[in-house]
């Protein structure tokens, strides 16, 4: 798949150094659930010299369950407020059952998602931060057949890094990222567990925008 290039305008598509460009291969190289319809998307400019961007829907049966967004940033001169070089900025948002909307521990569990994805797919990180949305949604007048609806949001980034034990040099591994964000993006769609032993498929991505 050719990788999408997103810098500041003046610098070219082909500026990117050659350890972010190392770092967006490993982004793309992430195995996702055959339910996630991933593909890429422009990346925002002016947050950071040098940024890539996926976004991918949580599609069963020709329903979309939920959907999300993925941008990795690098400053190579370092940022303070990422207490490193990277920085993962991710959304998800998916359909819930009204009854939990008024769970008062849902925000803490939906945060839970994303920090447990991390943890199980080996994913090395700091310093992340973020925010769980609950919407409910009622109908009225005309509208009222159509019942209540309630969504649930995640807005999160960290700074992936290496990992204490790796070799000076070792490039960084964006991959895990991805594979946790979209374990996210399942588990908050109602997606049950890949079973033990099951690998996931690689994504399918840019299928939406292939005619196919």
């Amino acid at each position: 798949m050719v990788v999408r290039q997103e810098t500041h305008p003046g610098t070219g598509a082909g500026a990117w150094p050659p350890e972010f460009r190392e770092a967006v291969e490993s982004m793309h190289a992430a195995r996702l659930r055959p339910e996630v319809f991933c593909e890429e998307m422009p990346a925002p400019q002016r947050i950071a010299p040098y940024s890539a961007a996926m976004s991918a829907d949580v599609t069963v049966d020709d329903t979309d369950l939920g959907t999300g967004r993925i941008i990795l940033l690098h400053d190579p001169a370092g940022n303070d407020a990422w207490d490193g070089t990277y920085r993962c900025v991710a959304y998800a948002r998916a359909e819930v059952d009204l009854d939990l909307i008024t769970d008062p521990l849902l925000a803490a569990v939906g945060w839970s998602w994303l920090t447990e994805a991390l943890d199980a797919h080996g994913a090395t990180y700091l310093a992340a931060s973020g925010t769980v949305t609950r919407v409910a949604t009622e109908s009225f007048g005309g509208m009222a057949d159509e019942g209540g609806s309630a969504q649930i949001e995640v807005r999160a980034s960290w700074t992936p890094c290496l990992p204490a034990t790796a070799e000076p040099g070792t490039p960084l591994d964006i991959g895990a990222h991805v594979e946790a964000w979209g374990e996210l993006l399942c588990t908050a769609a109602g997606l049950p567990p890949v079973p033990e032993g099951v690998t996931a498929m690689p994504s399918r991505r840019g299928q939406r925008g292939s005619g196919h």
